[in-house]
């Protein structure tokens, strides 16, 4: 019988799997979208999330001249409440027994370096990651594997040393299409 080789390193998704920013995002997004598309169920916004706000913003305004307004209007309701995004009860003790087994950890997110920045150091996360990759750092975004091959690559691990974390759709496609063990997660 093969037994699957040890788990050397865990990357993480951020958004909905280490901290609960859901309600935001989509308080955010609704705010920004709302002078150009009305009031939008908040399924209608989830069905365009991922990747960065410009790929939400083409799917669902029609009128490229709105767009701009609506970056503008997220950035700033985004920059007037990031403090309300919480870390979920357990994450610290699930990161803290991770490094204190030595397994390398990082994080893969579609959010942008400055405001992951702000997160992760609000919520004293970033001294436990030892590598972050942001949607603005590469120009693929999920379920695109690259970012999961660079936050690898960051940590020195193999695939077969990997396992990735994530609360999404496009986590598993990523990381299926990576061939990394992928650990899909729901918090209630």
């Amino acid at each position: 019988m093969n037994r699957a080789p040890r788990t050397r390193a865990v990357v993480f998704d951020l958004d909905g799997t280490l901290v609960d920013s859901m309600p935001l995002v989509l308080r955010a997004f609704a705010h920004a979208l709302q002078p150009a598309c009305g009031d939008l169920a908040p399924e209608k916004i989830i069905d365009h999330l991922g990747g960065p706000p410009d790929r939400t913003f083409r799917a669902l305004i029609s009128d490229e001249r709105k767009r701009p307004e609506a970056m503008q209007r997220l950035m700033n309701f985004s920059m007037e409440n990031w403090r309300l995004i919480r870390p979920f009860e357990g994450m610290h003790g699930l990161l803290d027994h991770l490094r204190s087994a030595r397994h390398p950890l990082a994080l893969w997110t579609g959010r942008e370096r400055e405001s992951t920045g702000w997160i992760l150091e609000e919520h004293g996360i970033a001294p436990k990651l030892d590598a972050w990759v942001c949607g603005d750092d590469l120009p693929t975004h999920k379920p695109d594997p690259g970012g999961l091959v660079e936050a690898m690559r960051q940590l020195r691990v193999a695939k077969v040393e990997t396992l990735f974390v994530g609360d999404a759709d496009v986590d598993v496609l990523a990381g299926t299409a990576c061939g990394v063990r992928t650990v899909l997660i729901c918090h209630n």
